[in-house]
């Protein structure tokens, strides 16, 4: 029995399923003899419902775990020099993704029969942003074994801080200097500011890294609004299908009523049928009853009508 593919079938499973399931493992590893791993199972949490949900996503949607891994790293390392603007797309980008995830982990938790509330997905879209600003959460949450949602700062703030506080040294430093500064200490100077080979190839690494950023971010875009059709269309198909079975269910209560109306008359037909043949049985008892009765007054007749002859 291995730790990682138990751990790994027990936050596969729907979360009211756990429990039973870490005490069975926990069974079999002591019945094997090996205590330390019966431990290590046993020390297994229960996922929370958020945390289950986004071990869903990860699951269920494994190509989506490269692409925000990847962004989460592009975004660490691209946050370090882009300007204001270049912050604020950025940002419009990583809440699109994380909008577009979110709403995918929704509808799966809701097929996988645990509908959840709008405080479960800001739990999971929080674990999402700890992915993108911290390495460790991102490992954690790909592992798909996460007992309790992640939580980090959204919009990687301490780096920002940084970047400003940066322009803002930069700006003091250059109010600071005074008329006399000579030429040769301003061709210093430039030359220090000037870019090295090295710092380019940052830069342009940044730059692939925040397209690459983009292209994940519209290609959950472009995904979120086909799931949003697809939605649409199940809706459409399911209120046509509820008016098919409230169309159905009318008539079979009218065929319902029609067969309870020809039992009724069925009834009664066999009841008149009964009556009919009770009164022709009895109407061939008077008529043999009859035949009897003229057969005798018939003879009698003629032994009279003998006598009266001789």
């Amino acid at each position: 029995m291995d730790f990682d593919a138990v751990a790994d079938e027990l936050y596969a499973l729907r979360p009211e399923e756990f429990t039973a399931a870490r005490s069975s493992a926990v069974a079999a590893a002591r019945t094997a003899g090996d205590r330390e791993l019966a431990d290590r199972i046993g020390a297994l949490r229960k996922p929370s419902l958020a945390a289950w949900t986004s071990n869903l996503l990860v699951r269920s949607r494994p190509g989506d775990v490269e692409p925000l891994l990847r962004l989460g790293e592009g975004l660490r390392q691209a946050h370090q020099s882009l300007d204001r603007t270049q912050l604020r797309e950025l940002s419009r980008q990583q809440h699109a993704l994380i909008r577009a995830l979110s709403a995918q982990a929704r509808q799966l938790a809701a097929e996988a029969g645990h509908p959840i509330g709008e405080g479960v997905q800001r739990e999971v879209e929080n674990t999402l942003h700890a992915v993108l600003a911290d390495p460790e959460a991102a490992e954690a949450w790909a592992s798909g074994r996460l007992a309790k949602p992640l939580s980090a700062a959204v919009g990687f703030p301490a780096v920002a801080q940084s970047a400003v506080a940066e322009r803002t040294g930069t700006e003091r430093t250059g109010t600071e200097r005074t008329g006399t500064e000579s030429a040769a200490t301003q061709r210093r100077s430039s030359a220090a500011t000037a870019p090295s080979r090295p710092d380019r190839k940052a830069r342009e690494q940044q730059r692939r890294l925040l397209a690459q950023a983009r292209r994940d971010a519209e290609a959950a875009d472009r995904e979120l609004r086909a799931l949003k059709d697809e939605a649409a269309a199940a809706g459409q198909a399911a209120e046509e299908a509820e008016q098919q079975v409230s169309r159905l269910q009318r008539r079979v209560d009218e065929l319902t009523e029609e067969l309870a109306r020809a039992r009724e008359e069925h009834q009664q037909a066999r009841f008149a049928e009964r009556s009919a043949r009770e009164r022709a049985r009895t109407a061939d008892r008077r008529v043999r009853e009859a035949d009897r009765k003229a057969a005798t007054a018939a003879a009698q007749l003629e032994r009279l009508t003998s006598s009266d002859g001789r």
